[in-house]
């Protein structure tokens, strides 16, 4: 049987998954980059008057949630939906999230978050699941046409910024949130017309090993349904009949509380339960480790959509030729620095051959980044605190560096991941990375959400100094974590 080659070499249902998610990062990035700003812009310029202490804690909690929700997503498509109608139900409630987004209600607006939170949590892990599955087993293009895929989800995030951000602060914040919605519906629409290209990769669930335990998978479903509806209920009655009114600080703690004891959780089994061999024991602390160094460096990476997005707003010079452009344009240097050194750093690791660093150590080489990007920053805020504003080379010097941390990190600890986790939890290990994204993003709004209590100088020297001690800790323990793991790089 001859090999589909239609899209430059690789079966063209590639074409389907490479432009529904390019109009998916369109639609994420767009928002992001407007996000905090419109929540911290006065009401006169047509924001909602938050302060930065709340604004940046809520941004904090709907990006957390964005990657915390890909495990139940997961889930759902493998054992009740199939991972092509997670994504089209995924694509259809992102895109009426962006529109209540673009709602002028302050109620519709924060009831247009957890729907984006919910369809992203649907979409995300399982159209990548897709993109492996349209090839056949030990196809030796899988790794490149992952590349071309992850290519997909830079050029979205790359030009969403520049258009939405536009349309959002120039125009009217709430179209630039309904360009959002628009992109994704276009997502959704490629993916319906292109659906023929996929075969069967993604079409049917699980099989479970017998009809009860099929029937027990339903059962798990139709509970959690029931209790999310019951919880809301609930929330929705100890507000409204003010036994226990809710805000912003009282959900983001609450998540915080409830994010920790996953963790947590999760970690104990992980030392105390299952039947682990040494070996495998082992792996499973490298794994943690290498969790903790990823959750520290999303704690600094997502600083870009909150305190770096607010300081570009107030204290950075945003004139080129004449034209005074969006702060929200900053948002795509990240994104297009990828596009132009993911190549480069893929390259390289081929060259180094075996004489590369270890995993460990390129998470540590991440993080001196992070500070590096805490430094420039620190002295960035230093003299705006004289000036008034900065030069914006100061922002692209900062991007540059956090893009460079990027590429040491995500795509090394995926690999990392996928060799360390024993094969019968593979899966579960690739969520525990997701969950080190979300716990990241949640520590970003924390962190970020002190800024208007404390001087930008301040709160960057604080990050940095974090992020130092961390790296040298990981520098001084990536030796003695390799020998750990013995043949396993």
């Amino acid at each position: 049987m001859n090999q589909d080659t239609r899209f430059f070499g690789h079966p063209a249902g590639l074409s389907t998954l490479f432009f529904t998610e390019l109009w998916e990062r369109f639609g994420y990035y767009g928002m992001r980059a407007l996000l905090v700003l419109f929540m911290t812009a006065s009401a006169s310029a047509g924001g909602m008057g938050m302060n930065t202490t709340t604004a940046f804690a809520i941004y904090g909690l709907y990006t957390a949630s964005v990657y915390g929700f890909s495990l139940p997503g997961g889930w759902l498509a493998d054992r009740i939906l199939g991972q092509r109608r997670a994504v089209m139900y995924g694509g259809l409630i992102i895109s009426a999230g962006y529109f209540m987004l673009a709602v002028p209600n302050e109620s519709v607006f924060f009831l247009g978050l957890p729907m984006i939170v919910l369809g992203t949590g649907l979409l995300k892990p399982n159209i990548s699941t897709i993109v492996g599955q349209i090839y056949r087993p030990g196809d030796p293009r899988t790794d490149a046409g992952f590349s071309i895929f992850y290519m997909g989800i830079n050029i979205g995030a790359t030009v969403s910024p520049l258009i939405c951000g536009y349309v959002g602060e120039r125009i009217n914040w709430h179209y630039g949130f309904g360009l959002a919605g628009v992109g994704m519906l276009c997502g959704v629409l490629t993916f319906w017309m292109g659906r023929h290209r996929l075969g069967e990769a993604g079409v049917h669930p699980v099989a479970p090993p017998t009809p009860e335990i099929g029937r027990q998978w339903r059962r798990q479903f139709h509970l959690s349904i029931i209790g999310l509806v019951a919880a809301a209920a609930l929330l929705a009655y100890l507000h409204l009949s003010g036994t226990m009114p809710l805000d912003a600080e009282r959900l983001v703690n609450a998540a915080g509380v409830l994010l920790a004891i996953i963790t947590l959780g999760l970690f104990g089994w992980m030392f105390f339960g299952g039947d682990w061999t040494p070996a495998e024991r082992k792996r499973l602390m490298v794994i943690i480790v290498l969790f903790c160094g990823s959750s520290l460096y999303w704690a600094a990476f997502e600083q870009a959509g909150s305190s770096f997005n607010v300081f570009a707003k107030l204290n950075t010079e945003r004139v080129l030729f004449g034209f005074d452009f969006p702060a929200s344009w900053f948002q795509a240097l990240n994104a297009g620095f990828i596009i132009c050194f993911a190549a480069a750093f893929a390259w390289l690791w081929l060259k180094m051959g075996d004489r590369q660093p270890s995993s460990v150590m390129k998470f540590a080489l991440s993080l001196f980044f992070a500070t590096g990007t805490f430094v420039v920053m620190m002295l960035a805020a230093q003299r705006a605190g004289t000036d008034g504003r900065v030069s914006p080379m100061w922002l692209v010097v900062t991007y540059l560096l956090q893009t460079l941390g990027e590429l040491l990190l995500s795509p090394v600890g995926l690999g990392a991941m996928t060799r360390l986790a024993p094969k019968r939890v593979a899966g579960l290990m690739m969520g525990v990375w997701f969950l080190s994204i979300s716990m990241g993003n949640y520590l970003a709004g924390k962190t970020a959400s002190i800024y208007g209590n404390l001087p930008p100088f301040e709160l960057f020297r604080t990050l940095g100094i974090i992020m130092v001690v961390a790296a040298v800790i990981l520098t001084l323990i990536a030796r003695p974590v390799s020998k750990l793991i013995g043949d396993v790089k």
